[in-house]
C-alpha cells in the first residue's frame, strides 16, 4: 500500500495525527504533486486547523487550477467556519470542474440553505440524492427543502423513506407528526411525536408538538 492510502485510511479509522505525518513525508517526497497536499488539507480541517489547511489546499490550486477535489476541500473548510458565501463559491467551482459527485451538490445546497436561499439550495439537495439515493442525511434535508418549498406531500413520502433506512430517525418522526398535524390527522401526529420522544427523549419539539395535540384532543 502506497502512502497516500495509508494516510486515508488513518483518516478514515480517524487517527488524524498518523495521517499528517504520512501526507508530510508524501508533500516532501513529491512536492510537486497536488494531492498529497489536497489530502493533507483535508485531515487539517478535520483537525480544526483551518489555517495550515487553507495554505496546503490553494498550494495544491497552485499547482494544478483544475483541482476540482481542492476546491471542494476549500469549499468544507469555509463552511466549517460559517462562511457560507466563501464555501458557495468553492463548491460552485469544484462542480463546475467536473465533481459530480452526490457530497459536492449536497454541500452547495447547504450552503444556500444557510444563506437563507432555499429556492437556490432545492435543486442541488435534489440532485445530491438523485446520485446518492440512500444517504440518510441527505434525504432527510431534501424532506426538509421540499417541506420548506411547500411540497408536503412529496416531503412526507421523503421522510418515510428515511425511516424505511433508519427506523430510529427521531426527527423524520417529528416532521411527518408535523406534516400530520397540517393535515389535520391528530391521532397520527401524536404517533409520530411519541415515537420521535421513545427514540430521543430530549426531543423538545416533538415534546410540544406532542403537548399541543394532547390540548386538541382534550
Amino acid at each position: 500500500m502506497d502512502r497516500q492510502k495509508k494516510a486515508m485510511e488513518y483518516m478514515n479509522n480517524k487517527k488524524y495525527e498518523k495521517a499528517v505525518e504520512l501526507l508530510q513525508a508524501v508533500i516532501e517526497e513529491k512536492p510537486n504533486d497536488p494531492i498529497g497536499y489536497i489530502n493533507l488539507g483535508n485531515v487539517l480541517i478535520l483537525l480544526q486547523d483551518y489555517e495550515h489547511a487553507e495554505v496546503f489546499l490553494k498550494r495544491a490550486i497552485e499547482l494544478d487550477k483544475e483541482a476540482a477535489t481542492a476546491y471542494y476541500g476549500l469549499g468544507n473548510l469555509f463552511y466549517e467556519q460559517e462562511f457560507y458565501q466563501a464555501a458557495q463559491k468553492n463548491f460552485q467551482k469544484a462542480i463546475h470542474l467536473g465533481l459530480e459527485e452526490a457530497d459536492a451538490y449536497f454541500m452547495l445546497g447547504m450552503t444556500f440553505r444557510n444563506q437563507g436561499h432555499e429556492k437556490l439550495a432545492f435543486p442541488y439537495l435534489f440532485r445530491a440524492v438523485e446520485l446518492k439515493p440512500e444517504d440518510v442525511d441527505m434525504l432527510f434535508q431534501y424532506g426538509l427543502s421540499l417541506g420548506k418549498m411547500e411540497m408536503i406531500d412529496q416531503a412526507k413520502i421523503t421522510f418515510l423513506k428515511v425511516l424505511e433506512l433508519d427506523e430510529k430517525h427521531s426527527d423524520a418522526h417529528y416532521n411527518l407528526g408535523i406534516i400530520e398535524t397540517f393535515h389535520e390527522k391528530l391521532e397520527q401526529a401524536k404517533k409520530h411525536f411519541e415515537r420521535a420522544l421513545e427514540i430521543q427523549p430530549d426531543h423538545l419539539l416533538a415534546a410540544n408538538g406532542k403537548e399541543k395535540i394532547d390540548r386538541q384532543l382534550s
